[in-house]
């Protein structure tokens, strides 16, 4: 009896397993392009841990899947991802061929920062890099200024430890050597330069376009070290609805929104509003002033896209900035504003911006573009106003040809420049419209050999004809490898306090000792970029570079000559800054990627004879970011950093206690996303996992915090400061010791919903 209930048992296990098999099935198919069957692909069925891989002729097979529905993906590096879905009701083998498209992978991302023409990224002379808002989303920021901070050779600066407003620098070039455009048009420049990468919403861009080394040929003054394109969403390209908001651990509030619509048959309009706060007063190093600025900031950007006959082009575009902003004792309110009981550093800033393209309806292919921008600014330094505003018109004609082997643009732009202030520097309001022409000739040799030829002349009646040549010289060795030769040459027309904030902080006085010339660079460049595709499906790209950089007529602030002075003139020698780079991306089929830059700087002024390291300017630098998808759970990892050389830093005099040199530092973080709801993101990570601040190893960071207007310090008959027992260093008021962001390790959670 026992025997035949075990032997039933054993009878109804084998059925029952054999019920479960009958309930699986299985999917199997072949992976194919336009050219064939396509290899290592991912294939696996989304929120399970069901997955297999493409053998070396594109086959697959799904084994074992129980019945049901399921979106069925397929992700392989230089394609676009498949998605479909898929019902498997009855035991079945399932046979699904599949055909992928190829994407525009990294290196054939469709570049115009360059040129000024859109073409592939691998066939332009000028090598550009890229980064995708997916490069953005590995470390969330509220700005573009922020996000920069993990992208090889540019640094975001910040001048003041107060206020806490920065800029750019590109291989270790001041900011103001930098230009930043958006979609093409130099509108971020001069007194708009401190504030103009913040406030566009994130997930509005499509791309950034960095060049580093002169552009001024194409785009004139400010581009003398390289150039920031921020290309914006095209109407058609967007989704229909998106918000991405986060909160981190000290109280900031960020949040990206925007929509688009159709109006009509043939126009489009995009929509995205950034809101950014942060009103929670920290003091964690203890000098009793803000380690971050309060901000309250809000931007409004709206673009139309019209659909014309033959394609043209016709798009507008809009943008409302307005900021509010103070740094300083932590008593400090409004009402202190620019009195001289409690120190306080206070920025209201409003900016409007229109920009847009039109293609001319004629046969030939000639576009007008054309921007305009109003930026107003009334600030206190303590009991020092600075108020200010500036208004830049720009409108430019480029006409495209390609005759035979030769690709041609010609161009005519006219710059309008106004700017006034309240300083004494500024006796009369500054109004000055610059006129310029351009040309270009891109020489298609062969398929392997391309030379491309520049010239620009500018007019500024305040410095007489400008004249700025370029070269640019493409090896294409193999379909996967390039070498690229570029020289050129630069200038830049200084407008000294709205590139210079710092010098309206503390009680330094400034000082201007000549007529300031425009500074003039030549810049050589040689860039190699190979691609590596394994059999396996691991994807490398390296792309490294020299780079040699020398000016004349110079412009850099002396912080050394007098400790109590800013002194401004033009260098009567030379400045010099040379070095390589190189950046290596990994890709491997498991979903591993590797982004790995490293930059070796030497950036020095030669004066009299005398050669000096630039002020705030690392030696070495490096960056990273190691992204991992878990598929089976819809999680996604991404650690991120950054690593600095020392740097020397401005002191106050032989007796200032603080160090000359910065140290070795690093800001790392880590990222977690969640992405197994529709539409739906969840992240979440520390930022600054090292909790780094550059108050470590100082007796102090702002020197005199506790006597912020100098009512304490004695000075002699000549200016100098005199050492006495209540000031045993010698330093007045000083807050431009600053070398990286005062905030430490705090963790942040936010929400991402799209629909397309």
């Amino acid at each position: 009896m026992k025997i035949k209930l075990k032997s039933n048992l054993y009878l109804l296990c084998i059925l029952l397993t054999g019920l479960v098999n009958a309930q699986n099935s299985s999917i199997t198919g072949i992976i194919t392009d336009d050219q064939g069957t396509v290899p290592f692909a991912n294939i696996y069925l989304k929120g399970t841990k069901l997955g297999t891989s493409s053998s070396e002729d594109g086959k697959y097979n799904l084994k074992d899947i129980p019945l049901g529905t399921y979106r069925l993906q397929v992700s392989v590096i230089g394609y676009q991802d498949f998605s479909t879905k898929i019902t498997l009701e009855s035991n079945e083998n399932k046979t699904l061929d599949i055909k992928i498209n190829p994407a525009s992978e990294q290196l054939e991302e469709m570049v115009v920062s360059g040129t000024l023409k859109a073409v592939s990224r691998s066939e332009s002379p000028v090598p550009v890099e890229v980064y995708s808002p997916t490069f953005l989303k590995k470390n969330p920021t509220a700005s573009i200024f922020e996000a920069l901070q993990n992208v090889n050779g540019v640094r975001p600066q910040i001048n003041c430890n107060v206020c806490n407003t920065g800029d750019i620098h590109i291989n270790g070039l001041e900011g103001p050597y930098t230009l930043v455009l958006i979609d093409g048009m130099p509108i971020v420049s001069g007194l708009g330069t401190v504030y103009g990468l913040s406030g566009i919403p994130n997930s509005l861009i499509e791309q950034i376009e960095i060049v580093k080394g002169p552009a001024s040929s194409l785009y004139g003054s400010e581009a003398v070290g390289g150039l920031i394109n921020i290309i914006t969403k095209n109407t058609s390209d967007a989704p229909t609805f998106f918000a991405d908001t986060f909160v981190t651990g000290w109280g900031e509030v960020n949040l990206d929104v925007g929509t688009k619509a159709s109006i009509g048959k043939k126009t489009d309009v995009l929509l995205g509003i950034n809101y950014f706060n942060y009103s929670n007063p920290i003091d964690n190093n203890g000098d009793n002033f803000t380690d971050l600025t309060l901000q309250d900031r809000i931007s409004i950007f709206q673009k139309w896209n019209f659909e014309r006959n033959e394609n043209r082009i016709f798009s507008l575009a809009g943008r409302f900035f307005y900021e509010d902003r103070w740094g300083g004792e932590m008593q400090w309110t409004p009402e202190f504003r620019g009195g001289d009981e409690i120190y306080g550093e206070s920025i209201y800033t409003r900016r409007w911006e229109v920009l847009g393209k039109y293609q001319l309806p004629i046969e030939e292919k000639v576009l007008f573009s054309f921007s305009y921008n109003d930026h107003s600014q009334n600030s206190v330094y303590g009991n020092v106003p600075y108020l200010a505003d500036q208004r830049i018109g720009f409108g430019q004609f480029t006409w495209d040809k390609t005759l035979d082997k030769h690709d041609i643009l010609v161009g005519t732009a006219l710059r309008y420049n106004y700017y006034d202030d309240n300083t004494t520097a500024t006796v009369a309001a500054d109004e000055v419209v610059i006129p310029s022409l351009f040309v270009q000739d891109e020489i298609s040799f062969t398929e392997q050999h391309s030379l491309l030829l520049g010239m620009r002349y500018d007019y500024d009646k305040r410095h007489g004809s400008i004249y700025t040549p370029r070269m640019a010289y493409r090896y294409k060795i193999t379909d996967n490898d390039i070498l690229r030769l570029n020289a050129g040459t630069g200038f830049r027309v200084v407008n000294l306090f709205t590139e210079e904030h710092a010098a309206l902080t503390g009680a330094r006085e400034v000082v201007v000792t000549e007529e300031l010339n425009p500074e003039k660079s030549l810049n050589i460049n040689l860039n190699y970029l190979k691609k590596i595709y394994a059999d396996n499906g691991t994807f490398v790209s390296i792309d490294a570079s020299l780079f040699y950089t020398h000016f004349s007529n110079a412009i850099l602030p002396d912080y050394d000559t007098d400790p109590n002075k800013i002194i401004y003139d033009n260098l009567n020698g030379k400045s010099v800054s040379k070095g390589a780079s190189a950046n290596v991306d990994f890709s491997f089929p498991s979903g591993l990627k590797l982004l790995v830059g490293a930059t070796y700087q030497d950036v020095s002024q030669t004066e009299d004879g005398i050669t000096q390291r630039q002020i705030l300017t690392e030696s070495y630098s490096g960056t990273w970011s190691a992204s991992y998808e878990f598929k089976s759970l819809n999680l996604s990892v991404d650690y991120s950093g950054n690593l600095y050389g020392p740097m020397r830093l401005p002191l106050l005099g032989d007796l200032d206690p603080r160090s000359e040199y910065s140290p070795t530092w690093s800001i790392q973080n880590i990222q977690f996303t969640y992405k197994g709801l529709e539409n739906f993101e969840f992240y979440g990570g520390i930022k600054n996992l090292l909790d780094w601040t550059p108050n470590r190893g100082n007796p102090f960071i702002i020197a005199r915090a506790n006597d912020p207007f100098d009512e304490n310090v004695t000075f002699d008959s000549d200016g100098g400061v005199v050492a006495t027992p209540n000031n045993p260093n010698a330093l007045t008021f000083d807050p431009s010791y600053v070398y990286g962001p005062n905030q430490g390790i705090r963790g942040f959670f936010g929400l991402r919903y799209r629909i397309n």
